[in-house]
This record gives C-alpha cells, sequence and structure tokens, in this order.
C-alpha cells in the first residue's frame, strides 16, 4: 500500500479465534470492515466481523475470494500455510510478510534466524530420532525440554527431562509422533517476560513496557505490567524485539517471549508473529491497544503511543473459570472480555480479564 486505508474498506483476517475477534473489533473502532476466513462457523471472530468465509485456510477458491474482497490481509496465529500466505501475498497486501511465517512455524529456523541477527537463545538440537535425542541430552547434563519443531503451543507437544543422561529413551521419537523435533536446554531463568512490539510500513517503531508472565500447565496464566526487572533488561528486550522487526521487514505486531536470567541478561524463548496472549492487558491499561496498533500498521497509519495510563495484571480465563464471571464483574477497576466461545473445556482460553492496579509511575 501507498496510502492510509481508507475508512470503509475491508481488511481479511485469516483465523477465526480469540486474537481474530479483538482484531475485528479494533478495526470496526477505526472504521473498518473485516472477513474473516475460519473453517468453523460462527467461530468467536465471525460473531464481531462484516463477514465470514467457512473454508479450510489453504482452500484456493476461498483464498482467491478473500484476496478479491479485502484491501489487506493479516492474520491471528503463527500456523497459517506459508503457500497460502505467499499465494495471497501475489494478490493482495500480506502482513506480517509471509517471511515471519516461515521463521517462527519451525522452532529450529527461529533460533538460526535469531542467533543470525546476534540475539542469544537456549542452547538447542535438531531430534530426528532416540539416538540423537539421547546424545543431546548427555551434552545438556541429562535436562532439556523436548518439543515439537512445528505446530506446538500452549504447551502441547513438549516433553521435560530431568537428570536423564544415561536413561532408556527408547520410544520416545515414536511417541512424540515421530515428526522432526528440537530439544532445549534447560535454562535457570528466574522469570520470563515477554514484550509486545509494532513496526509500521514506515518503519516507525514502538514497544509496550515488559509484562512478567506465570505460566500454568504450559498455558500463560496471568501477565503483570509493570515486570519486576531493572530498566536496562527491560531496554534491552524492547530493542531485540526492534531488532527482529528490522530484520523481517516486519509491519504490524509481534510477541517476543524472553527468559530473564540472574545477571539481568535475556535469551529469547519465542516469538510470534502476531498480536499476542501477555498483551491482553494493553486492552485495558493502554490508550491504544495491541489490537489496534496492529490495525494500524497493516492499514499504514500512524503507530500509537504504547503507554499505558495503569499498572495491571491480566489473568487468562481457562475452562471453568468462566463461571467466575459474575463475581468477576462485582469488582472495580476490571476489564472483562469473553470469547464467545460454544463449548467449555479443559485447558481452553475461554476469556481474560486485566485488574488495574493504580496510575502508572511517570518519569
Amino acid at each position: 500500500m501507498t496510502a492510509p486505508l481508507a475508512p470503509g474498506s475491508v481488511i481479511g483476517i485469516i483465523g477465526g479465534g480469540q486474537l481474530g475477534r479483538m482484531l475485528a473489533m479494533a478495526a470496526a473502532r477505526l472504521g473498518y470492515r473485516t472477513i474473516i476466513l475460519e473453517p468453523q462457523p460462527g467461530c468467536p471472530a465471525a460473531q464481531v466481523a462484516s463477514r465470514q468465509i467457512v473454508a479450510a485456510y489453504d482452500d484456493t477458491a476461498a483464498l482467491a475470494e478473500l484476496a478479491e474482497s479485502s484491501a489487506v490481509v493479516t492474520y491471528e496465529f503463527e500456523n497459517v500455510p506459508v503457500a497460502a500466505a505467499n499465494a495471497l501475498a501475489a494478490l493482495v497486501p500480506v502482513f506480517p510478510p509471509p517471511q515471519a511465517l516461515e521463521v517462527a512455524q519451525d522452532r529450529v529456523v527461529e533460533k538460526q534466524f535469531l542467533n543470525g541477527i546476534g540475539i542469544q537463545t537456549a542452547h538447542s538440537s535438531p531430534i530426528d530420532n532416540d539416538e540423537q535425542l539421547a546424545t543431546a541430552l548427555s551434552r545438556y547434563h541429562g535436562n532439556g525440554v523436548l518439543k515439537t519443531r512445528r505446530m506446538g503451543y500452549d504447551g502441547k507437544g513438549q516433553r521435560l527431562f530431568r537428570n536423564a543422561a544415561g536413561g532408556d529413551l527408547s520410544g520416545t521419537w515414536a511417541a512424540m509422533g515421530e515428526v522432526p523435533l528440537i530439544l532445549e536446554e534447560l535454562v535457570p531463568f528466574e522469570r520470563e517476560i515477554s514484550v509486545i512490539a509494532a513496526r509500521g510500513a514506515d518503519g516507525s517503531f514502538r514497544a509496550y513496557d515488559p509484562a512478567n508472565n506465570v505460566h500454568r500447565d504450559g498455558i500463560l496464566h496471568t501477565s503483570t505490567v509493570p515486570a519486576d526487572i531493572a530498566p536496562a533488561t527491560a531496554a534491552a528486550a524492547q530493542d531485540a524485539a526492534r531488532r527482529i522487526l528490522e530484520a523481517l521487514d516486519y509491519v504490524g505486531v509481534i510477541g517476543v517471549e524472553f527468559f530473564v536470567l540472574g545477571d539481568g541478561s535475556l535469551l529469547v524463548n519465542e516469538m510470534a508473529p502476531r498480536v499476542h496472549n501477555s498483551g491482553h492487558w494493553t486492552e485495558a491499561a493502554c490508550a491504544v491497544s495491541q489490537f489496534e496498533q496492529h490495525i494500524r500498521a497493516v492499514a499504514d497509519l500512524p503507530l500509537g503511543m504504547p503507554h499505558r495510563h495503569s499498572d495491571c495484571v491480566m489473568e487468562n480465563l481457562i475452562g471453568d473459570d468462566v463461571a467466575r464471571m459474575p463475581a468477576l464483574l462485582a469488582e472495580p477497576d476490571l476489564v472483562l472480555h469473553l470469547y464467545g466461545k460454544a463449548e467449555t473445556r479443559p485447558g481452553r482460553k475461554m476469556g481474560h480479564f486485566t485488574k488495574l492496579r493504580r496510575p502508572a509511575a511517570r518519569a
């Protein structure tokens, strides 16, 4: 695009989950319509969008229809088929660029990319059989996290090893699905943080304050802002996000997760080329949320300032937690968002809330 997207234009969104829902809501506030490509009818995003194309993400006819109907296309999850994104990009602008998907979809490729631009990660080894796993575990003193290289999320496709050097590992690769894996060395980190950052088509950059993240059963439980880290650590995290965005010639919002070591140094855990769960707090504590920021970026509008007006804690509502809604609504200074999912299941994200604590300190 060479000019800001005119009000009333259509933004295509691949994926119909809660992130697509919040993107569609942000787009509507800025005067845009949205079309969702998602195989599940009546998905959370379709409930608030202008229209849904019910089809698979790689359906050729559906992709052509989405391109024909949209001024620009974006996506809400990183497992969009790269071939589909490239096919779309030949017909209509696609942001973030398909290259970001290609990097983020394979954990080995992702680490090679990050290390190649001077960003440190935990040591890791690609694993394609039990023998390679045994060798790598010996190298990491028996401690590591075995993950699928592709398609894992919320702790799925992972197995933890502690003091496992020299043990019987036969059948492990088969139990993991006989797919390409990666073993990541366990890192003695003090906390996990993330940075939500955005880059515009003009190269402008904005980064929100880092959030301190706590996970339960591999799923994000809370994000607290401000994070309990030194200013230099926060600045280093934001700078790493900037370097990633520039290297990818990125347009849109990205989430970058970090391990904070005892000396305040950082290792990148992973990057997500999309709006991110750990940035949901921006919906309540900032004038411009990560969702509006993403729409601004892909629509070639000026990026908003990422300052927060309040300290806060965001908490996910998982499974039956959604039954807490009446009690939560009785609390002051709380912003609740339910995702409109018809079925409650254990481990399923049903919504989130952000509790505002106090006005943010000003420098």
